[in-house]
């Protein structure tokens, strides 16, 4: 059977006192005259939680143990929101379109990522990055080039990968000199959608720069981008919707940890009407 998944999350009313920890997969091996070899099996740390609960018997059965079952036990995952690191802004700020880098996985396809330890210099092989697979539906913001995308894109919430629609492209047959540049254009392009822009002659000025489209006619669209003191436009020009090659390409997101439950779960009577559970550990899915 399929790994399975269950797109909820656990219960929010964890004790004070849970703990977590970040581990990073290193293998290390000792020679007799006591060198060492390392190495390193994964760019991704894996975090693990310990956590309990104390409530009434009949909310803890309605809650905690009923996901405890829906997942069978350690077998399927679930989502965990970390109180110290559930944002690609820092740990825990609103998230911008200029967070993180996205890692390509395919033309128009990136997946959603969070680097870690930034604030020194990195080792030769880059920072540690965390992959992130359950993005808080609603919450993630992607650019390109510096220019927040709204249109032309999709976001999966249940795998934190974003896919570009198909690209769009048009021959260029002139641009106004304006506070907002009008380019004429067979237009197939939407309005808030965004385009980059190469090989212009004379008003060299636009190429490499990425413009979102304010208006639009069937013959040309007016885009966010004041071009009064460029050249004259001469000849050429191409437009192009998916990212281009050495665009960046960020994003940045609220974010919850894949988990399962890594031990079965111990329930004391503590009164006549409440439960307290025993230390619950949960370890998190690197491919969920």
């Amino acid at each position: 059977m399929a790994d399975q998944f269950l797109e909820e999350s656990l219960p929010v009313s964890v004790r004070m006192g849970a703990s977590y920890a970040d581990e990073h997969d290193v293998v290390i091996s000792e020679s007799a005259n006591g060198n060492e070899y390392r190495t390193l099996r994964s760019a991704s740390p894996r975090r693990t939680f310990t956590v309990s609960f104390v409530g009434q018997h009949a909310d803890l059965w309605n809650s905690l143990i009923a996901l405890y079952h829906r997942a069978h036990g350690t077998y399927a995952g679930f989502r965990v929101r970390h109180l110290d690191d559930h944002s690609t802004n820092g740990h825990t700020l609103a998230p911008t379109p200029e967070d993180q880098d996205l890692l390509l996985v395919s033309a128009g396809v990136y997946q959603l990522v969070k680097e870690y330890g930034a604030g020194g210099t990195p080792l030769s092989i880059g920072l540690p990055y965390r992959v992130i697979h359950k993005p808080v539906a609603g919450s993630v913001r992607v650019s390109v080039s510096g220019v927040e995308i709204g249109a032309g894109l999709a976001v999966d919430s249940t795998t934190g990968r974003v896919t570009f629609d198909a690209n769009k492209t048009a021959s260029i047959t002139g641009i106004s000199k304006a506070p907002n540049a009008v380019i004429s254009c067979t237009n197939t392009f939407a309005i808030g959608e965004t385009v980059y822009i190469t090989g212009v002659s004379g008003m060299t000025d636009v190429n490499g720069k990425r413009v979102t489209i304010i208006a639009n006619t069937g013959s040309s669209i007016t885009v966010d981008l004041n071009t009064t003191e460029y050249a004259t436009w001469t000849s050429g020009g191409t437009l192009n919707t998916r990212p281009q090659t050495g665009e960046p390409v960020k994003a940045g997101c609220l974010f919850d940890i894949p988990v399962r439950f890594a031990t079965a779960i111990d329930i004391a009577h503590i009164s006549r009407q409440h439960r307290e559970t025993s230390q619950i550990d949960l370890v998190e899915l690197l491919n969920p």
